[in-house]
């Protein structure tokens, strides 16, 4: 049986972690004899099990260890520099950290080589018109036209960003011609990314909550719903409202998705987040 001895580029791994578990099935299979203990020599670490530990995302690296961890792995130059960014992002503990050392990642020309959707799925959440525009395509009165796209929404967008929407939608594959060279959505549902680029999505919601706080004074009442509650839970209960709300949103989503005679898009957010520290006992009830 072939044994595939390529080895693995650490540029198309937007996960330290998940590049340490494929190099380290790299050198298991093409190398007889390597092992846990032989990477712990390589890395100069005391522990044989150290590797494990942070393969299963029980231990983290500090950058000192990142920096000998990537010479364990043979990684110089570019390549040793990108993985040590990588620890720094994936290990990021704010979001606005995370989108620092994101920054810092897709800096690489390699990554760039890789990730070539990148900066579109940036765009994509990053710009509360560009899900909105993908939405207005569905609308019985839609025309693909910048100007009349950009004056459809409210508040009104330039043509120019109106055109990066499509450009953006259409290089995602969100947006598609059909037979006739009409735009259509090529799925009806879009995921929203887990895991590394999860931060994007980060910037989704705060772009959506300023629209929320904007529409307070731009649109009129009868035309939004905008309201609050204030709760005193137990823990317990925290976690069934979490879920009750996610039932919720999955129900909407298949309840009042576009039909022949939809016209306007509409934004609907859904919130719950503690206003108080939890307790020495999170299921006591205050």
């Amino acid at each position: 049986m072939s044994v595939d001895l390529a080895r693995p580029d650490v540029f198309e791994h937007r996960d330290y972690r998940g590049y340490l578990r494929a190099f380290y099935g790299h050198r298991k299979r093409s190398e007889y004899g390597f092992s846990l203990r032989a990477f712990s020599r390589y890395a100069g670490l005391r522990s044989s099990n150290y590797l494990k530990l942070v393969m299963d995302g029980d231990r983290n690296l500090s950058p000192e260890m990142a920096v000998r961890f990537a010479q364990a792995c043979g990684l110089r130059g570019e390549a040793a520099d990108y993985f040590c960014e990588l620890v720094a992002f994936n290990q990021a503990k704010t979001a606005a950290e995370r989108e620092r050392a994101y920054a810092r990642v897709r800096r690489f020309r390699g990554y760039r080589r890789v990730h070539k959707l990148d900066r579109a799925q940036e765009a994509y959440h990053s710009h509360w018109y560009i899900p909105a525009v993908r939405e207005l395509v569905t609308s019985a009165e839609f025309r693909e036209d910048s100007r009349w796209i950009a004056r459809a929404l409210s508040p009104a967008i330039s043509p120019r960003e109106a055109q990066q929407a499509l450009d953006v939608l259409l290089e995602l594959e969100l947006l598609r011609r059909d037979d006739d060279g009409e735009l259509v959505q090529s799925e009806l549902l879009v995921e929203t990314p887990a895991g590394p680029l999860s931060h994007h999505v980060v910037s989704f919601h705060r772009a959506m909550m300023a629209r929320a706080t904007d529409a307070l004074d731009r649109v009129p009442r009868e035309e939004r719903e905008i309201a609050s509650l204030t709760l005193c839970l137990s823990q317990a209960r925290m976690d069934e409202l979490k879920t009750e709300l996610q039932r919720i949103r999955e129900e909407l989503l298949q309840r009042y998705q576009s039909d022949a005679e939809s016209t306007r898009v509409v934004q609907v957010n859904l919130q719950m987040f503690p206003l108080s520290a939890a307790g020495e006992d999170g299921d006591e009830e205050s």
